[in-house]
């Protein structure tokens, strides 16, 4: 699929706390239909600079534009109405629901009526429910409870909560956490799918190397706040100045199937 026209801008991005400059006059696009990777080791910036685009905080300094739409420090639920959707580390969806009805909250929300319909909120978008969940690939679990899935299968609950709202830009933060391998790429094959099918552009973070270097059409390498290194997974392979922020050259993969740890060990973000 041939890229669009730039969904998601950031220039000039800019955070501190306490002195500690978190995030450092970052900037980079990612057109409709890519995938941008942000690494970066522990403590790099990679969250903050997530939750300044997801309107979680306020830039000290800088630009957050939605297809050429400024959407810089407006709140979360405002940005989430322009176009961006979400998903976390942690999945966040209702254990005790099913599926199915996780997806229809999702659409209800969406098309503000979730207060109002409430008591009838069963019989609402069972359509639309069934085609978002035959898109991930959970049609035939649509009425077990979430709690009883298994971890990848609510990865993709919460992929297909994301898509309820029509984002143009999904942001995921940390995808595959706590997956195995083969679950990792399954996961990433079918976001990869979807925007292909679509037209959204990604922003995902990820400490998983094999993953990244196998699914981002580019990748942004952050390190204390400032952004060292922005390109195809190639070049960022061979960059020196990536393999230095990494502690050494065995971090990153040779090859896009090859894994690695991303960092030393002491944190996650």
């Amino acid at each position: 699929m041939t890229a669009g026209p730039a969904l998601l801008r950031v220039e000039d991005l800019a955070k501190s706390f306490g002195g500690v400059k978190a995030v450092d006059g970052v900037s980079f696009a990612v057109d409709g239909g890519r995938m941008l990777a942000l690494i970066g080791p522990n403590g790099a910036g990679k969250s903050t600079c997530f939750n300044l685009i997801n309107g979680q905080l306020r830039p000290e300094r800088g630009r957050v534009s939605l297809a050429g739409q400024e959407v810089t420090g407006q709140t979360p639920r405002a940005i989430w109405r322009a176009g961006v959707g979400r998903t976390f580390q942690i999945p966040a969806t209702f254990g005790s629901m099913t599926v199915r009805e996780n997806l229809q909250v999702a659409l209800a929300s969406h098309a503000r009526q979730l207060g109002r319909f409430w008591p009838r909120l069963r019989s609402l978008f069972r359509d639309e429910s069934q085609a978002l969940l035959e898109q991930v690939g959970m049609a035939a679990q649509a009425e077990r409870a979430c709690r009883v899935l298994a971890y990848g299968d609510v990865k993709r609950v919460e992929l297909a909560i994301a898509l309820a709202s029509q984002p143009r830009v999904l942001l995921m933060d940390e995808p595959t956490a706590g997956m195995a391998a083969d679950e990792r790429h399954a996961l990433m094959a079918l976001t990869r799918r979807l925007v292909d099918e679509r037209g959204i552009a990604v922003l995902f973070t990820e400490h998983s190397l094999d993953v990244v270097f196998a699914h981002a059409d580019t990748i942004a390498v952050m390190a204390r706040g400032r952004l060292i290194a922005h390109g195809a997974p190639a070049d960022i392979r061979n960059d020196a100045q990536v393999r230095a922020a990494y502690l050494g050259t065995d971090d990153i993969p040779a090859g896009s199937a090859a894994g690695g740890p991303l960092a030393a060990p002491g944190g996650n973000r």
